[in-house]
């Protein structure tokens, strides 16, 4: 370990230990409250060019298992934690967090007062941070954080460059995927309902996707703005109707600039495992696990043929849409997680049921 010290966009500076590897990164630093699952945080694609701070204190302890992973590259940019633990236990472990950080050019610090840290990014928004080493300038350090611009469009960088293929024993259905940073546990949820699977990248068009005569059309989470991935919302506008949709995250807020809705990015975005969520048509509330910087707002859908189906609990934000005549199911949060809660499973069942109806009363005339 080295020293290190994370430098936020307000000027604090927090000093701490450094692992993963020796580098400096700059980043949008972004805070996750979820108590397990770093190994699926740290290789999800949504946080591409994001650096996330863990509020549960411990992380590293039960190390890195090759099952485990959502994908198989690391995007992130770093990790901020109060005590990191190089030494797992669990007998499942393959390797250490900070080797694969160390491999995948990842950095993290350890040691610093992780509850500042997140109640600064609450109080304030997600901010651009620095961690680099323990002696560079301040004054340094606050010229590179002032002249750092966000990245726009990070969906190409997650996407998938060719298509492959995920099977599963006497299939159902067939699935496209349209891949934006696409979790490897959605694509499981999807064979283990008898599916076979198509991943396919963000850019693929209709005719290309029509080739592998698909009974439905999903969409994935990915990284970054929605207003960006254009290929993909004009592609919700060409395909609605023609098979059923599923869209989840990123899909979800896609879904919705296809019908003509507005998104908005959020003062620190929901990500965690505790989300508390309200089905509008069952009145039930599902503890839901989310990961997102942007929102659909609730009024601009009015007149788009989407209606509200599920909302955030702690501050009444849009969790899910559909569209009930073309078929379009979109949800904010992930109900495939696979370190968290599991009450949302039975959105992957409605999509199953669509395409066992052959999507919605116009959808079999419409298709191919």
């Amino acid at each position: 370990m080295n020293n290190k010290k994370l430098v936020l966009e307000n000027g604090m500076v927090f000093e701490g230990e450094g692992f993963g590897a020796n580098k400096e990164k700059l980043a949008e630093i972004v805070f996750n409250t979820s108590v397990v699952g770093y190994q699926e945080i740290l290789s999800d694609p949504s946080y591409c060019g994001q650096m996330v701070c863990m509020t549960y204190p411990l992380i590293g302890n039960y190390g890195l298992t090759d099952e485990d992973y959502e994908s198989k590259n690391v995007f992130m940019s770093g990790f901020i934690v109060h005590e990191y633990n190089d030494i797992p236990s669990n007998f499942r472990f393959t390797r250490t967090l900070g080797e694969v950080m160390e491999e995948a050019g990842a950095v993290g610090i350890s040691g610093v007062d992780t509850r500042e840290i997140v109640r600064l990014i609450r109080d304030n928004g997600s901010m651009k941070a620095l961690i680099c080493d323990i002696d560079k300038p301040y004054e340094e350090c606050m010229k590179m954080i002032h002249e750092y611009q966000y990245p726009k469009n990070q969906v190409p960088t997650v996407s998938t460059k060719k298509v492959w293929y995920s099977r599963t024993p006497n299939p159902q259905y067939t699935v496209v995927c349209v891949d934006c940073g696409v979790k490897l546990n959605i694509i499981r949820k999807l064979n283990q309902a008898g599916c076979n699977v198509v991943v396919v990248p963000y850019n693929t068009t209709k005719e290309e996707i029509l080739r592998y005569k698909p009974d439905g059309l999903f969409l994935s989470n990915g990284p970054g703005d929605p207003e960006n991935v254009t290929p993909v919302i004009n592609l919700v506008k060409e395909m609605k109707g023609v098979v059923p949709i599923l869209g989840i995250c990123l899909g979800h807020q896609m879904i919705g600039l296809a019908y003509g809705a507005k998104t908005y990015k959020m003062k620190f975005g929901h990500r965690g495992g505790n989300h508390p969520v309200k089905n509008l048509d069952t009145d039930k509330v599902e503890i839901t696990s989310q990961n997102h910087s942007f929102a659909i707002d609730i009024k601009s859908l009015e007149g788009t043929g989407l209606r509200l189906t599920h909302i955030n609990l702690l501050d009444n934000e849009a969790e899910g849409m559909m569209d009930d005549i073309n078929g379009v199911i979109a949800v904010q949060y992930h109900p495939e997680s696979a370190a968290g809660p599991e009450d949302s499973e039975y959105i992957f069942n409605r999509f199953m049921d669509l395409m066992k109806k052959g999507g919605a009363s116009n959808a079999k005339k419409n298709r191919y």
